[in-house]
This record gives structure tokens, C-alpha cells and sequence, in this order.
């Protein structure tokens, strides 16, 4: 540069110019030498070099290089190469002019300090994609943890782009921040606060994208959609999005339906009152009847020698039908809605299976069902439970049941007449 500094000064000397304003003309020349030489560095590397990178790229089978093309991370650092050639060449260039070459220099390392801010920023969207493909992300969210280095990122920079501007040292800044720490304390409580509660979220896997959740206070009752630093967003059924800050999930109380989704089951727990009137034993032409319901007709026969038996073991005056041990029309029917839901293809027989009696009270006798279908979608779910119940229903009567209900208008008109 020096020996290409003193041609051109000849150069314009021989030509008949002042020797002062050779100085400057050569100065100049050089400047705009630099400027052309970096351009072509710049298209070099965008145009040449990053078309051959992607080349290479294409033929490997790992995603990191494609995820890294994919948000530009390469793209964004040939905007260094032109930086980088003018902060070696222009000093030495503008050698005679301190102060221009002072302010330009600092420039240059802003604009570098921006690129390299922007890059890493790129760099750590690739990491978050790139973390996406595995079959961990479904367990262990990072979104959060990649926002806090992001923040990490943009604090250093930041830090770093102010001492230039304002002329310090960077380590004086970070002594006055120190002492700034309460106030940086209240305008990041959230993002601390988050920053916790996403690892306490995290290391006690309680809650994940994916997961069905319910938390009332928040309106919120569906499936978590994203896990951020500060929040966490839920898609209602109806399909609006509820934000809860995530410490809340920390501090608050809410309901994770995630092991129900996993357990191969979701729980039917419903009942039906039955008419304490209606309940009654069992005579010869109703077991006669019974017996030819298919599902139970075994148990029914089986029953009543067991009954029958016990009753002459123990000489049992049966012409008084409370004595010994008889079958009632209410017990039957339980033990017909054990066969028909153990028969039923879609009810997970492995897990919980109840059919039975709650304390009777002013509405009748609660008969519960507690089992657990095979599907936990929602609809299907929905499907299932009113099915059976639309059977049960449609076959007490069969029993010689009557299932309780309050007076409607229609049975005080009956009265009236």
C-alpha cells in the first residue's frame, strides 16, 4: 500500500498537479480503492463462495448445514468480509488523517458489532430449528433458555456498541450497571421470574407443547401451543388463545391431563338416580324374563341355585319373601351393565372398572358407572359416553326400573285432571 501510495503521488506530480493537491488526489484514489476492493470481496464471497458452500451442503445428510443456510447465518457473514478488509486498509490509508480514520474505524466497528450481533442471532434460531427435529423437544423445551441468551446477546452488544460510541472502556459500563442492578431488577422481574419458572417447568417435566391443560383463573383449558420465556400460550376448544405468564404454572395451581393421554384411557364417571320405589325382588316370571337376556342369562341361572341353595341349607321360610336371600331387579341390572360395558369394544377393562351403588338420598339411588374408554379424544370420548348412556336409559324399564326425575308440567297437568 505504501509503494502503490508513492506511485500514484508521482503519477499525479508528472501530470502537472501541485504536489498539496497530488496529496489529496492520491488519498482519495486510495480510499476509493479500498471501497472497490471490498465490494469485489463482498461479491466474491456472496456470489462464489456461499454458492459453492451450498453446493456442498446439499450433499450432506446432516440438517444443521441446511438449517444454517435456511436462516442465512452464512449469508449474513459476507457482510463482514468488506467491513473487515477496510479496518485493515483504511488506517494505513488515511495514515496523514487521525481524526477521519478515528471516526471511521469506529464506524466499521459498529457495523461489525451489529452484523455479529445479527449472525448469532441467526446461529441460535438454527440451534432452536435444528432442536426441533428431535423427539426430545416434546419433553424438554428449549424456546425459553434460547430467548434468555438471545437477551444475554443483546445486553453484551449493546453494552459493547455504547462504549464505542460514547468513547469508555466497557468494563466502566458494566461497574455502573452494577450499580443499577435494583432498577434492572424491577424492569426484568418477569423475564427472571419466567427464566425460573421455565426451568422449574423443564427439570420437573410439568408441562410441555402438546399437553391438555386446565387453568380456570386464566380462562385457559386446552392444549399448550408454545412455551416461551415469559409466557405460555394455550389453544382454548373454542379456539382462542389464552396467555398465561409461566411462573404461574410455578406459583398457581393448575390441572396437566397428560397422564390420562398416556395412560391408555379417559375416565367415564357418571350416574343415573334410580327411584327407590321402583327396587323390588325378583319373582319366578321376572327371573324367567331375565334369563333370556343373552349376556346375563348364565349369571342370572348361576345365581339362583347359589340362592336357592343357601336358602335350603338353612331351611328358610320362603313363603315370606324378605327371608334368605333373593335376587332384586336393581342388582340384576347392575350386573347387567358390568356385561354390557366388559362387552363393549371401545371400554378399557384393564384399568378401573366400577358399576356401583352411592348413598341414596332424596333423589333416589345413584347407580354409578366408572370406567375407563379406550379413546381420549374429545369427540369420540363424547360419542362413547353418550352412547352407553342412551342404552341405559333405553333399558332400565326392561328391569322394572324407573330412573328418578323431578315433577315436569306435563305430570301436575295429569294430576289436575
Amino acid at each position: 500500500m505504501d509503494k502503490l501510495s508513492e506511485l500514484l503521488e508521482k503519477l499525479f506530480l508528472n501530470i502537472g498537479l501541485s504536489e498539496a493537491f497530488a496529496v489529496v488526489l492520491k488519498d482519495i484514489s486510495l480510499v476509493l480503492l479500498v471501497l472497490i476492493i471490498s465490494i469485489i470481496a463482498f461479491y466474491i464471497a456472496k456470489k462464489v463462495f456461499l454458492k459453492a458452500l451450498r453446493v456442498v451442503t446439499k450433499r450432506t445428510k446432516s440438517r444443521w448445514d441446511d438449517e444454517l443456510f435456511e436462516q442465512r447465518v452464512f449469508h449474513k457473514l459476507a457482510y463482514l468480509v468488506p467491513a473487515y478488509i477496510m479496518q485493515l486498509l483504511l488506517p494505513v490509508v488515511l495514515v496523514n488523517y487521525p481524526d477521519t480514520s478515528s471516526f471511521i474505524e469506529a464506524g466499521i466497528h459498529l457495523y461489525m458489532l451489529i452484523i455479529l450481533m445479527i449472525t448469532i442471532n441467526a446461529f441460535f434460531n438454527s440451534v432452536y430449528k435444528i432442536y426441533q427435529h428431535y423427539e426430545i423437544s416434546n419433553d424438554i423445551p428449549i424456546k425459553g433458555y434460547v430467548q434468555v441468551a438471545k437477551i444475554i446477546l443483546y445486553t453484551i452488544f449493546s453494552i459493547l456498541i455504547i462504549s464505542i460510541l460514547i468513547n469508555k472502556n466497557p468494563v466502566t459500563l458494566l461497574a455502573g450497571l452494577g450499580a443499577m442492578s435494583a432498577v434492572l431488577m424491577l424492569i426484568f422481574k418477569d423475564v427472571i421470574l419466567g427464566f425460573v419458572g421455565g426451568i422449574q417447568l423443564t427439570l420437573n417435566n410439568m408441562v410441555r407443547p402438546g399437553d391438555w391443560i386446565s387453568m380456570p383463573n386464566y380462562g385457559a383449558d386446552g392444549t399448550v401451543i408454545d412455551i416461551t420465556l415469559t409466557t405460555v400460550k394455550v389453544q382454548n376448544w373454542n379456539k382462542t388463545i389464552s396467555t398465561i405468564p409461566t411462573y404461574s404454572l410455578i406459583s398457581e395451581t393448575f390441572q396437566n391431563w397428560r397422564g390420562m393421554e398416556e395412560s391408555g384411557g379417559r375416565r367415564i364417571k357418571r350416574s343415573i338416580n334410580i327411584n327407590t320405589e321402583s327396587v323390588k325382588f325378583c319373582t319366578p316370571d321376572m327371573i324367567e324374563r331375565f334369563k333370556k337376556i343373552q349376556i346375563i342369562n348364565k349369571y342370572v341361572i348361576d345365581k339362583e341355585v347359589e340362592l336357592k341353595e343357601y336358602n335350603s341349607k338353612n331351611n328358610i321360610d320362603e313363603t315370606v319373601v324378605v327371608n334368605g336371600r333373593r335376587q332384586t331387579n336393581i342388582g340384576i341390572f347392575r350386573e347387567y351393565l358390568k356385561a354390557y360395558l366388559k362387552n363393549h369394544p371401545l371400554i378399557n377393562v384393564d384399568m378401573t372398572f366400577l358399576v356401583r351403588q352411592l348413598e341414596p338420598g332424596e333423589m333416589g339411588i345413584p347407580l354409578e358407572i366408572y370406567v375407563f374408554s379406550k379413546v381420549q379424544e374429545w369427540a369420540e370420548y363424547e360419542d362413547i359416553q353418550s352412547d352407553i348412556f342412551d342404552h341405559i336409559f333405553a333399558s332400565v324399564g326392561r328391569f322394572d326400573l324407573q330412573i328418578f326425575q323431578n315433577p315436569t308440567g306435563t305430570d301436575f297437568k295429569k294430576l289436575s285432571r
